[in-house]
């Protein structure tokens, strides 16, 4: 059903430390960091065809762990935190998270949930050294969504949260 429309999607990181009142974690531990770098707005431009729409982005992941590992959680400004854009209609769309750059596709993501496992390969914060970049975020249009979305501007925020682990 879509005629034209404009899609972007705004993100946001958000990083966290362990040693907050949520955690209970050892004084090592305690000292843990995470941080995500690199995130920049997700913009589909003009979408003419009711195919599915992926835009793949890699960004740094860096986490200070023993283990270099950490979480994700994505939260959409949709209902609930639904990873849903506004606009003539609700158009639903996808978040995905590799632990690698350079990919188009991962494990997908459900809004506000904690998506353990992953492992950074960054050897610094804002990968200025090693890697330029360590994980890939994937967002995708699905051609169903678009096939039955008016026409007309659609836009939405995605929040990105790494913790720790």
């Amino acid at each position: 059903m879509i005629a034209k429309a404009s899609v972007i999607i705004r993100c946001a990181a958000l990083v966290l430390m362990a040693g907050g009142a949520a955690w209970s974690a050892s004084a090592s531990a305690a000292n843990d960091k995470a941080r995500l770098t690199g995130l920049a707005d997700v913009g589909f431009g003009l979408v003419t065809t009711a195919s599915d729409q992926a835009i793949s982005q890699n960004v740094c992941s860096y986490s200070s762990s023993a283990t270099s590992g950490y979480s994700v959680t994505a939260t959409g400004n949709g209902a609930g935190g639904a990873f849903t854009l506004g606009g003539p209609a609700p158009l639903p769309y996808e978040v995905r998270w590799s632990g690698s750059a350079n990919q188009t596709n991962g494990i997908a993501l459900t809004p506000g949930a904690v998506t353990s496992g992953f492992t950074s390969s960054a050897s610094q914060q804002t990968c200025n050294s090693g890697p330029a970049a360590s994980a890939s975020l994937i967002v995708i249009i699905r051609a169903a969504a678009l096939g039955s979305a008016p026409a007309g501007a659609y836009s939405g925020t995605l929040q990105v949260t790494i913790a720790p682990e």
